[in-house]
């Protein structure tokens, strides 16, 4: 064999030298370079945990899997294969991408060299804490319990993780994602004397992303509420009166109540004058970016019209109209910036 064969090749040669000593003459060296390089048993491909732990786990992980026949024999070549290979790195524990039909020389590659499988999770805008800890809870992978959240302190977005990854961790980036949207958008605001902190700006961002999930309009609703608190006007949200009568669920199994409306728990914008307590969801970089760069405008009133948009308005006789013309597409019949009586 020359100088310049491959290290890996020698090594093999190593094996079968070995193999052919104690398994008897020529037939043992080419078993062993069939068993090293032919297809495995494993028919389809798949995403596979391979535990922490020492070889024999690792073992037992690919006969269970298919990944490597279940035969002494090919025990003994994969054992020794990996230890007269070590140079090369060490196996990794993990979840990894394996092809059907995966060689042994193609397995041992991948538990070298492979990336581990990523995994992604999405939280939506508008979930609240309580929806957001069960979300977590349920992933798939992760390990931990989920942190108590703060209702507002996630950002919506989706990020990736690897098998085994902490549910703490991955709290603590969605965290990190909100604490720097939330200073981008109070660093570039608009400033608006109704905003007198950043944790006003979150809270009222929470509201317009629960009361629209368009584009064109969250500005929009966004105005009218600044418009509202600096005149004094009370906000009148349907979605603060959820968020309590929900003990902090953020939906209803039945259309809002007008004795609901009543019902006061720190959040409720019938109830209170100014912004509520806290925030009501997470609000998503959209609905901050609104708030912080709402348009000038004399809108005090808005109406949902039934198919997802509003009808806004300057006066309260134009509002009433409006109320009038689309209540009955309504799923609730106080929805929208109402006035109280």
């Amino acid at each position: 064999m020359s100088d310049t064969a491959p290290r890996l090749t020698r090594r093999l040669i190593a094996v079968m030298v070995t193999l052919l000593l104690v398994s008897g003459g020529a037939s043992g060296f080419l078993r062993v370079r069939h068993i090293y390089r032919a297809p495995g048993p494993m028919l389809v491909a798949a995403d596979i945990v391979i535990p922490r732990g020492n070889m024999q786990m690792t073992l037992a992980t690919l006969r269970a899997t298919h990944l490597i026949r279940p035969d002494g024999m090919t025990a003994f070549i994969f054992r020794h294969i990996v230890q007269l290979t070590r140079h090369q790195g060490a196996l990794h524990s993990g979840e990894f991408s394996f092809p059907a039909g995966a060689s042994m020389r193609q397995v041992i590659a991948i538990l070298r060299h492979g990336k581990p499988v990523r995994h992604f999770i999405t939280v939506p805008e508008g979930l609240t804490a309580a929806q957001i800890h069960d979300l977590l809870a349920a992933a798939p992978g992760l390990t931990g319990d989920v942190p108590p959240l703060e209702e507002g302190e996630i950002l919506p977005q989706t990020l990736s993780y690897r098998y085994g990854d902490q549910r703490r961790q991955l709290v603590e980036r969605y965290r990190a994602l909100m604490q720097e949207a939330l200073e981008k958008a109070w660093e570039t605001r608009n400033p608006d004397p109704a905003l007198t902190s950043p944790r006003d700006l979150l809270i009222l961002a929470s509201m317009v992303e629960r009361e629209t999930a368009r584009d064109d309009e969250r500005a929009l609703v966004a105005r009218v509420f600044l418009n509202r608190l600096t005149r004094g006007m009370r906000l009148q949200s349907d979605p603060t009166v959820i968020y309590d009568v929900s003990q902090g669920e953020g939906v209803l199994p039945h259309p809002l109540t007008r004795s609901e409306l009543a019902f006061d728990d720190g959040h409720n914008t019938y109830a209170r004058d100014g912004l509520p307590s806290g925030p009501i969801c997470a609000p998503g970089y959209a609905a901050l970016m609104a708030v912080a760069h709402a348009p000038q405008g004399d809108a005090l009133y808005f109406v949902a019209k039934g198919d997802g948009s509003h009808v806004f308005s300057t006066t309260l006789k134009a509002h009433i109209a409006e109320v009038r013309r689309y209540r009955h597409h309504l799923p609730h019949p106080t929805k929208g910036t109402i006035p109280a009586p």
